[in-house]
């Protein structure tokens, strides 16, 4: 074999070797659940998504780098001892907590993130440290242990999603779970639960209290609705007892200007039926004679004693006299 023929054979071995690299290296596959990005010299260019059959330029000239689009779960371990992500913190009123959290991301921009970041998960576990650490400063122990948890898990995810979005790595967050939020120790844990027991006794005596008010205090504007509604018809009451009384007075007053003797006898007589109820009255002369019997107050058992011929004829003088001594009255008034 001459040297020319060598050379030939050589030429021909190199060229079925590009030929096959070109074969080889100008396409590749995408699966449905992966994603590539194209490299040109080295620079990412262009972003695929599309599954299927694809074509590129031969190696070296470009190249593709795949990369999955599942979901990744990223954890955080209130656990020393299980995990070496262990999330402590201080709450806003200074109190140590653990916590458990659970962070959901996946690959938006493959580009992004080979090139974006050198190690891009580091950079999601410390923007998710940052942002349990910042929420939980901001919030009660009582908040990051009971009915806080929906909105902590709330705010580390906004604001997670903020800072992932600003430093640009290709990740993007789907979700946050706050799994578990704990005491740093038993001792600590036993002391808390105390505390909660305690306050919820508090809270019990003072919704006991509250309803208690609220059944007395309508019972009691009850009541005072009823006093004041007798106290009124109290007042009505006596403002017309008061008017008739002054009518009543006025009347007779009245009657007394016309007859004065004869109306003050009255009121004599009624204020001895009313002082002497059950007494038997008698109207006797100066002369100590009996003038006439007055059946006031008498008891129904005892017989009314008919007056005598001689006081009949005494009363008449009595009442012709009487008459005498109203009609000089009236004059004299006049």
């Amino acid at each position: 074999m001459t040297l020319r023929q060598l050379y030939t054979y050589i030429a021909m071995g190199i060229g079925v070797i590009v030929l096959a690299i070109i074969g080889i290296t100008s396409w590749y596959t995408v699966d449905e659940s992966e994603q590539a990005v194209i490299l040109t010299f080295g620079k990412a260019e262009e972003n695929i998504t599309e599954p299927g059959l694809h074509f590129k330029m031969p190696w070296p000239i470009q190249e593709q780098e795949t990369l999955s689009k599942e979901t990744y779960s990223f954890t955080f371990n209130k656990d020393e001892e299980k995990s070496k992500n262990q999330v402590q913190m201080i709450t806003g009123d200074e109190n140590i907590v653990l916590a458990n959290l659970v962070v959901q991301w996946k690959i938006t921009d493959p580009a992004k993130y080979l090139y974006g970041a050198e190690d891009p998960e580091l950079v999601l576990s410390n923007a998710t440290s940052s942002s349990i650490r910042q929420v939980i400063g901001a919030s009660t122990i009582d908040e990051a242990l009971t009915s806080g948890k929906a909105e902590i898990e709330n705010e580390v995810r906004e604001l997670l999603v903020s800072l992932i979005d600003d430093y640009q790595v290709g990740i993007s967050v789907i979700d946050v779970k706050l799994q578990e939020v704990d005491l740093p120790n038993e001792k600590v844990r036993e002391a808390f639960t105390k505390v909660q027991d305690a306050r919820e006794t508090k809270n019990t005596k003072i919704k006991e209290a509250e309803k208690y008010k609220n059944e007395n205090y309508e019972e009691a504007l009850g009541e005072k609705d009823a006093i004041i509604s007798r106290a009124e018809g109290a007042k009505v009451s006596r403002i017309q007892e008061a008017k008739g009384a002054v009518a009543q007075f006025n009347a007779l007053y009245k009657e007394y200007k016309n007859s004065p003797n004869v109306t003050e006898d009255r009121l004599v007589m009624e204020t001895l039926e009313q002082v002497l109820p059950q007494a038997n009255v008698y109207i006797m002369n100066d002369d100590g004679n009996t003038m006439k019997y007055l059946p006031i107050g008498v008891n129904t058992s005892q017989q009314t004693p008919q007056p005598s011929q001689k006081d009949e004829t005494e009363g008449q003088s009595d009442k012709q006299a009487d008459k005498e001594d109203e009609n000089k009255g009236g004059k004299k008034n006049e």
